[in-house]
């Protein structure tokens, strides 16, 4: 796995990306823990690890993604296992009050975040949770942790992968694609809103396009069908909407790797079949559309790896 260097951090180690709708969290697990560090170790620090690490589920709405954990992972000279957690940006002031409680701040005073809520639950940190919050750029945190986790895989396997025959239901199945040369490629982010990056290097980006939306405007048509009829035209309209505008920047950006990320995507076959079969058929074949194994978590790592960069600057 892939090293980072960096002078010693305090643990824990955290990264966060506050959305619109969802709160993403990584958490790296050290399992190279020494006899004397585990005696010195203070007991909310013991807490924490042992919280984060012994559930799945935390409290009625948050998540560990278990299957996306990244094994063996070397990260600041530390060698540990990477946790992926969720929950929805409206629990978000019960999380800053457990940080309160297992006092997280006489082990950091300040976290490394990205997205919205970072302006908007500044405040909060500071007041409940005695905690300062380093906010980081959405976009710059969300490359550079996707060619991080890129690059060190996905426990032995590809992070990248595409449909083959997208075109075909019957034919149509999931393949490996290996992205060790990712410029220029045309990064689609599909959260709460949609943003189109054309990325031509680590540190070289522009955003080409925002959000769109699709709806059904007749209000009879609405109402005579199902409500589940219904939320699958509105995610065939969207979806059908993001591809095509990703195309049309692909063409105009003269660029020929279109890959899609988001939290839009987790557990989303339909949309991403869709988007797969949209890039293919408008491009004559010429365009394919891939995915990430790790969808929505590539700010938050992103803002991990500013934790590491901020140690190496101290």
């Amino acid at each position: 796995m892939k090293l980072i260097n960096g002078k010693k951090q305090t643990f824990p180690w955290f990264g966060m990306d506050i959305g619109g709708t969802l709160v993403k969290l990584v958490y790296f697990e050290p399992k190279d823990i020494t006899a004397e560090e585990e005696q010195e170790e203070v007991e909310n620090l013991k807490s924490i690890r042992k919280y984060l690490t012994s559930n799945i589920a935390y409290g009625k709405t948050g998540i560990r993604d278990v299957h996306l954990e990244l094994k063996n992972l070397t990260m600041c000279g530390r060698k540990g296992n990477l946790h992926f957690i969720r929950f929805p940006s409206c629990a978000m002031h019960r999380f800053i009050q457990m940080g309160s409680e297992k006092n997280f701040s006489s082990l950091h005073t300040t976290l490394c975040a990205t997205g919205g809520g970072a302006f908007k639950f500044e405040e909060d940190f500071r007041m409940i949770a005695n905690l300062q919050l380093h906010k980081l750029d959405e976009l710059d945190c969300l490359i550079q942790g996707l060619l991080y986790v890129d690059s060190v895989g996905f426990n032995g396997k590809p992070e990248c992968y595409y449909f083959e025959n997208p075109t075909n239901p019957e034919l149509c199945q999931k393949k490996p694609y290996c992205l060790d040369n990712p410029y220029p490629m045309l990064l689609v982010n599909m959260g709460s809103g949609v943003s189109i990056l054309a990325v031509y290097s680590k540190d070289n980006y522009k955003r080409v396009t925002g959000t769109s939306f699709g709806n059904m405007m007749s209000k009879e048509k609405r109402e005579s069908i199902s409500k589940e009829d219904l939320a699958r035209a509105t995610l065939v309209t969207i979806t059908n909407n993001i591809g095509s505008i990703a195309r049309m920047c692909a063409l105009n950006e003269n660029i020929d790797r279109v890959v899609f990320a988001g939290n839009f995507l987790r557990i989303n076959m339909v949309s991403m079949k869709l988007l797969a079969y949209a890039m293919d058929f408008w491009s004559k074949g010429q365009l394919k559309a891939l995915f990430l194994e790790h969808e929505g978590y590539f700010g938050a790592v992103g803002a991990l790896l500013e934790l590491f960069k901020m140690t190496d600057d101290q």
